[in-house]
């Protein structure tokens, strides 16, 4: 037979992790679950080991059952701590106890016996047979039986009796009459039976103070010394105690022992018979609405004794004279003899204070004298207080005070007494709490308007204005596109157009650069000192179109060649010189879609556009790019159409195109001209640069020469062997060899000239480049350069520029915010790549940037930390290997950095064409991104049975529904249309045979790795994970 640990844990009264740790002693591994069963065995050794816990339970229990009888049979007396009755008895079953006259007991008071001591009594004889109760201790009355009788051996009812009697004792003790010596065995009962009413009337009064446990000992001990001679004489009671030592003790009721019972009182009818009747919902109503009321009389007598009292007040006011105010200046001066009484010391605590303290005791412990004392002296004190108020009162003449006077008086007292409504102070709190807060708008709003004011230079480039401004770079350059202007990255931005695009995403602009601008003074040339000038015309168009054949052309047939081949990644100016001895100024864009910027400053500067479309292709992006640069620098635009020769050509479809972006030729009846033409061959070059000439022509170009000049940096570069040189365009004026240039934070004097024959020049005037060393930076293409007078002047305004640019590069570094981070954190895989970028000529590096920031996704940013003109130093590849860069190098060389570069273990990479170096960091960031996991499903399983194969687990014969499972695959099982497990295949077997693969239709027998939970007719899908590479 076997028994539920539960059921076990009740009869033995122990917890069950109690009982599952001791079998596990035993050598019994039971699980600790209330419905694990257990045998007999360990039954048996739980019970022998437990079995005290078993008896202290039965015990408990008996109690419990004892305390259940009492409540029935309402048990009047309970003792404190030992056994309490519950708070609120039924009053069905209540037992009134009536005692006959003629069983009254009658007795004669002999002498004082102390019943805490002697315990023991004669029971009277009653005609009627008192009722037993086995096990149900009753408490016996002790003042209806006179006679001592021998008790039985039980100890608990004799406590009890202790406990109820006591204070009784304490309350008739100095009515009986004590005589000591004289003790009767056998006292007579006459006593009339009026006594014996009142002592149960006695009784029953003082039974609801029977709780009271201190006084029971102190009557214990002073009664103790007494009774020492009574304990001597009643014999039969010092033999039944001799245990008790005047100690009031708690003991176990001893079960079995009979108990007479006289009767019983209902302590509980009594408590209910005195305690107040449950008002009704009606009575507390209408008590409510009596206090109510009181409240309100309350009130307005309050009311009406304030206003008495100020009534009174300017009675008194308006009686009082000069005589009362000589009376107040009398008492006045007679105020010190105040300070020379004495102060009794014994008696300042009552008499300073208005009430008097009843809780303090005098050293005798009388507190009703000295109470009363302190009474009448807090009363004169508080006379002589008042009295001396009233004399030292300062006599203030006032009006008569008005009723409106009055009743705001009463307002302002009422509202202080009943704190409700708001005072004049909170007022004033909620105006300066407004004030503050306001002052704290205020300087948001002052705070919201500085945020959206951009303190920058006229240098800012595009991408620095949208980190200032906190919005995408494409943003922005899509804003300067909305308005005409095409722009890169990294192109400098004018005045003009910074402060459309701040407008356009509610900026706006302080340039901080105004005295840097002031300092260099535009003269104003007279109209009769402007002489005509030759045209600057910039050949722009797609790449491979033929621009430069065109001037390659044009330089072979008029001017003697000085170059084979042009130049294509980056800018060049020639100036040619035609037949009949007119000049024009050529400048040759790139047509990479990398040179936006040089396209952008070719543009700028010049004063006639070509743009060169190939009738074999169509209009291409960086074709509709150069016609927006143009357009946006407001120039004349002459359309050329190349490779008319080849069969291929097609010159009317590149006109159609040119029609549907709203640029009509002439031809068809608009104002652009256009010409058909073939570089190679020469057919209609001439008449392009006629009309070229006639676009000039109504632009009536004009220059004062004699002046200082001023222009744009075509290009700048870094020559070993000649240091900084920069290609230059002059506008106006003319530059000498000796003039101190500045262009942006770079200056120096002009230490030679070349023109783009690289032949020596001592002067350049308007619209003719030149080529000129002795700066000592290379500054930025696209900038202006002036000549100034002075050495020391070119330095002061260079200073304030690098001190401008040192703080617009610390307003545009981009921190790294907390959105920014939770994004990276968020995609898991973010990589960032730092380059450092040099290049030959500064357009060229400028454009390498652009192109590099532009590959720049959401997984991979890159980071140009670095850019610069001249042959890869030391310090570059210092750079690189603190801050974990590559170089890339544009047809420059490394030189004696590559051996640094190789201990430092920095990459450098270097390039000659701009495509390969854009496509190689594509690729090496295409290789820094994780590829991406693929599924792909390689078969179907249905599973036909199930073996257990002890130490193998679970085997799975199966039949292959679809596809070929191989042993490699990851397997998905499913059941239901849910899946249950995912993992590997441990085993893949075909009859005995370990087999690699299993085709369709055919069976085999499977097993997963850690898989328990297979069943017939569930499904095993095997799956293959394929890496996919990521592209950009």
């Amino acid at each position: 037979m076997t028994i539920r640990l539960n059921k076990v844990t009740r009869d033995l009264n122990v917890g069950i992790a109690t009982v599952v740790e001791f079998l596990q002693k035993k050598g019994h591994t039971v699980e600790a679950n209330p419905n694990t069963k257990i045998s007999e065995e360990q039954y048996a050794i739980l019970v022998k080991e437990f079995s005290t816990d078993k008896n202290l339970r039965l015990e408990s229990e008996r109690f419990i059952q004892e305390r259940q009888n009492k409540e029935r049979n309402k048990a009047s007396v309970s003792i404190e701590g030992f056994e309490k009755q519950p708070e609120k008895p039924k009053s069905e079953d209540v037992i009134k106890t009536v005692v006959p006259e003629d069983a009254r007991p009658k007795f004669k008071p002999v002498g004082k016996i102390d019943l805490d001591k002697l315990n023991g009594r004669k029971p009277e004889k009653v005609e009627k047979e008192p009722e037993q109760k086995q096990e149900e201790p009753v408490v016996e009355r002790p003042v209806v039986k006179p006679e001592v009788k021998k008790e039985p051996e039980k100890r608990e009812p004799e406590v009890k009796k202790e406990e109820v009697v006591t204070p009784p004792v304490s309350v008739v003790e100095p009515t009986p009459v004590v005589v000591e010596p004289v003790v009767v065995p056998e006292p007579v009962v006459e006593t009339k039976p009026v006594e014996v009413e009142k002592v149960v009337e006695e009784v029953k009064k003082e039974e609801p103070k029977v709780v009271v446990a201190a006084p029971v000992k102190a009557e214990e001990h002073k009664e103790e010394e007494k009774v020492e001679t009574a304990q001597a004489e009643v014999t039969p009671v010092a033999e039944k105690a001799p245990e008790d030592d005047g100690v009031f003790k708690i003991r176990q009721p001893e079960l079995g022992a009979k108990i007479n019972v006289i009767g019983q009182i209902d302590l509980a009818a009594l408590n209910q018979s005195t305690r107040p009747k449950k008002k009704s919902k009606e009575e507390k109503r209408r008590e409510r609405e009596e206090k109510e009321k009181i409240r309100q009389d309350q009130k307005k007598l309050m009311k009406e004794a304030i206003i008495k009292e100020i009534r009174k007040d300017d009675s008194k006011l308006a009686k009082s004279g000069p005589k009362d105010s000589a009376e107040a200046a009398a008492n006045k001066k007679k105020r010190n003899r105040i300070n020379k009484e004495k102060v009794d010391v014994n008696n300042v605590a009552t008499s300073n204070f208005a009430a008097p303290r009843p809780n303090v005791q005098g050293k005798g412990g009388n507190s009703n004298g000295q109470g009363g004392q302190a009474n009448g002296q807090g009363n004169n004190n508080r006379r002589n207080n008042n009295n001396n108020k009233d004399r030292f009162k300062k006599p203030v003449i006032k009006q008569e005070v008005s009723e409106e006077d009055v009743a705001k008086q009463v307002k302002e007292t009422l509202a202080r007494l009943t704190t409700k409504g708001k005072n004049k102070t909170s007022k004033y709190r909620k105006e300066k709490r407004e004030m503050a807060s306001n002052r704290m708008q205020e300087l948001e709003d002052q705070e919201m308007a500085d945020s959206k004011v951009l303190k920058l230079t006229e240098f800012v480039t595009a991408n620095e204005l949208a980190t200032m401004m906190d919005v995408s770079v494409n943003q922005v350059i899509a804003t300067c596109m909305s308005i005409g202007i095409m722009v890169s990255i990294n192109q400098r931005l004018d005045a003009e157009t910074i402060n459309l695009v701040a407008e356009e995403f509610g900026f706006k602009t302080e340039y901080v650069s105004a005295e840097v601008a002031q300092a260099i003074v535009e003269e104003e040339d007279a109209p009769e000192d402007l002489q005509p000038r030759a045209p600057i015309v910039t050949v722009m168009g797609h790449v491979d179109h033929g621009k430069t054949s065109l001037l390659d052309y044009i330089r072979k047939a008029n001017v003697i060649a000085g170059e084979a081949g042009g130049i294509t990644q980056h800018i060049g100016a020639y100036n040619v010189q035609l037949e009949d001895g007119r000049r024009i100024t050529f400048l040759d864009t790139p047509g990479h879609e990398a040179f936006t910027a040089m396209r952008a400053r070719g543009a700028k500067v010049t004063d006639i556009a070509i743009i060169i479309v190939a009738a074999d292709d169509n209009v291409m992006p960086q074709t509709k790019e150069a016609i927006n640069h143009a357009m946006a620098a407001g120039v004349p635009i002459v359309f050329a159409i190349n490779k008319v020769d080849k069969p291929t050509a097609n010159p009317d479809k590149i006109k159609e195109e040119l029609a549907a972006m709203n640029y009509l030729v002439e031809e068809w009846g608009g104002k652009y001209q256009s010409q058909d033409i073939s570089a190679k061959k020469g057919m209609g070059v001439e008449d392009l640069l006629e009309k070229v000439l006639l676009e000039a022509e109504m632009l009536d170009l004009k220059a004062n020469p004699d002046r200082n000049a001023t222009g744009s940096i075509i290009e700048s570069s870094l020559d070993k062997g000649r240091g900084y040189v920069a290609t230059v365009l002059v506008s106006n004026g003319t530059l000498k060899v000796g003039d101190i240039v500045l262009a942006g934070t770079s200056y120096g004097r002009v230490k030679a000239m070349f023109n783009e024959r690289n032949q020596r020049v001592k002067e350049a005037g308007p619209s003719e480049p030149a080529l000129i060393l002795g700066l000592n930076g290379a500054p930025a293409a696209g900038d202006t350069f002036h000549v100034v007078e002075s050495d020391q002047e070119a330095r002061e305004i260079t200073n304030k520029r690098e001190q401008l640019a040192r703080e617009q590069g610390l307003r545009t570094q981009k921190i790294l915010t907390l959105d920014e981070l939770g994004r990276r954190i968020a995609l898991g895989n973010f990589q960032e790549l730092n380059i450092i970028v040099k290049g030959d000529v500064d357009g060229s590096v400028e454009a390498l940037s652009d192109s590099l920031i532009k590959l720049s996704t959401e997984q991979i940013q890159v980071n140009v930390i670095h850019k610069g003109v001249g042959a890869i130093s030391e310090s570059d590849v210092s750079l690189a290997a603190a801050s974990d860069a590559i170089i890339v190098g544009f047809q420059v060389r490394p030189g004696a950095a590559g051996k640094m570069a190789d201990q430092e273990g920095v990459d450098i990479r270097k390039y000659s064409v701009i495509y390969d170096a854009i496509e190689e960091v594509k690729a090496a960031m295409e290789g820094m991104l994780a590829p991406e996991v693929k599924e792909q499903i390689t078969a179907t399983i249905e599973i036909r049975e199930v073996f257990n194969i002890t130490k193998v687990g679970l085997v799975a014969g199966a039949m292959v529904k679809t596809g070929k499972v191989k042993r490699s695959d990851k397997a998905r099982l499913i059941r239901d249309g849910i899946v249950i497990f995912t993992g590997n295949i441990n085993a893949l077997k075909r009859f005995k045979d370990d087999v690699k693969e299993v085709g369709t239709n055919f069976e085999c027998g499977i097993s997963l790795v850690n898989c328990n939970d297979m069943k017939v007719g569930d499904m095993i899908e095997t799956f293959e994970e394929i890496e996919v590479k990521q592209t950009l």
